[in-house]
């Protein structure tokens, strides 16, 4: 991770745009602030962005309309502020392809975490770190392409995965046959572990299988283990 990442804050309230870029200059970043969607491409034109910050209710097309369309374009993460308690626009956004989420009014050392803990899993530096980085995996006539970051069907159609669906099957795919709590699969997406109330691994997990031509009813790729958690079944192979 770079000690001078550039965030973007897309936020139309001038308090918040102030305070972030503030405390995130303090603390060691490049920030740059816009109030909608038209500055947000505007500026992702202009600089070389490491991580945006995104409101879900601006001005214009809403902070989801802007994820949906960054994520068709750009694996840019993308960490999402939501009100408070609405769980559903937190789903609705990893759906989207957020990274991450934060409930407003939030805790700016809390999303000063975030942001770190998001840049350190999708920053460069981590394919040296990984034995299977920079390879293709292959399994039950899938393939996960490392370097590219999609995933080739049976027949040679090549699927575009966001951040978060690339990293939740790179995890199963690494702890292949072993049973992932939805606690560990936070943590290892999110760093941190699931709420009792938090359904995005399951919401995650659901767009994985569409992914993967999977029916939800009986699925024979990643199972779901009642009570304990979620399995990918299969062997995996890797080739250079």
């Amino acid at each position: 991770m770079s000690s001078r990442n550039h965030i973007l804050v897309v936020d139309d309230d001038p308090d918040i745009r102030s305070l972030l870029h503030i405390y995130l200059e303090r603390n060691g970043m490049r920030v740059s602030t816009v109030a909608d969607g038209a500055g947000m491409w505007r500026a992702l034109d202009q600089y070389s962005i490491d991580l945006v910050i995104l409101d879900l209710m601006l001005p214009g097309d809403d902070g989801l309309t802007l994820c949906r369309n960054l994520r068709a374009n750009s694996s840019i993460p993308v960490i999402m502020l939501t009100a408070r308690g609405d769980e559903m626009d937190r789903i609705v956004g990893l759906e989207m392809g957020a990274d991450d989420y934060l409930p407003k009014p939030f805790n700016p050392r809390e999303l000063l975490a975030r942001i770190k803990a998001v840049l350190l899993r999708v920053a460069p530096a981590q394919k040296s770190g990984s034995k299977l980085e920079g390879t293709k995996l292959h399994f039950s006539n899938w393939t996960l392409d490392t370097l590219r970051r999609h995933l080739v069907s049976p027949d040679g159609v090549v699927v575009s995965l966001g951040n978060s669906e690339y990293r939740l099957l790179k995890v199963l795919l690494d702890n292949a046959n072993r049973v992932l709590s939805r606690d560990q699969l936070m943590d290892r997406l999110y760093g941190r572990g699931a709420g009792p109330f938090d359904r995005s691994i399951d919401v995650q997990i659901g767009r994985l299988r569409r992914h993967l031509s999977e029916d939800a009813r009986l699925p024979t790729l990643i199972k779901t283990v009642r009570g304990e958690g979620y399995m990918l079944v299969g062997q995996v192979t890797v080739t250079a």
